[in-house]
């Protein structure tokens, strides 16, 4: 009996191009569950993280607004965008307000610091924001709603009377 017959078939019992075509479906399978895509996290690990309340220190940089104090709030849900696309709702914890600094020397060299007139002047003032939020965690940190959260990650949160763009500073889990 030969390996192949006249009509293309294994040991006359198998098409070669039935093998190919379950072969190829059996990779495709193997890749989407193992290999990462774009996101850096394979479906296996995305279905295997676990769900665990995740806070975010946001940091914002010379925000202009008359009255920052009024503006957000603790406890106000706010909408979240990272890397520019809405991932949902996350609760403020904690909102820190500071004017930015200048440093100048005094006589005998010892550093001083005191509010930037310019940013007296313009309303300007930095924040840290606590955002706090359930979110996947994957060998890789975590993930809301599909997308990776890491300390750099651009962030904006969107509330009834703004939206504030910053940066992740830590992401705590």
């Amino acid at each position: 009996m030969a390996i192949l017959d006249r009509q293309g078939r294994l040991f006359g019992k198998f098409s070669i191009l039935d093998i190919g075509a379950i072969a190829t479906i059996v990779i495709v399978l193997l890749g989407l569950l193992i290999v990462p895509g774009n996101s850096g996290s394979s479906i296996a690990q995305v279905l295997t993280a676990e769900t665990k309340t995740v806070q975010v220190d946001m940091n914002v940089r010379g925000l202009s607004a008359i009255d920052p104090l009024n503006l957000v709030k603790v406890g106000d849900k706010v909408k979240i965008l990272i890397r520019n696309q809405p991932r949902g709702e996350v609760t403020v914890k904690k909102v820190e307000i500071a004017t930015p600094k200048i440093v100048a020397a005094k006589a005998d060299g010892t550093p001083v610091y005191f509010d930037d007139p310019r940013a007296v002047a313009t309303s300007q003032s930095d924040l840290a924001i606590t955002l706090e939020a359930t979110a996947q965690i994957t060998n890789d940190g975590a993930v809301f709603a599909s997308e990776k959260v890491k300390v750099g990650t651009s962030i904006d949160i969107e509330g009834p009377r703004y939206i504030i763009r910053g940066s992740a500073m830590a992401v705590r889990y």
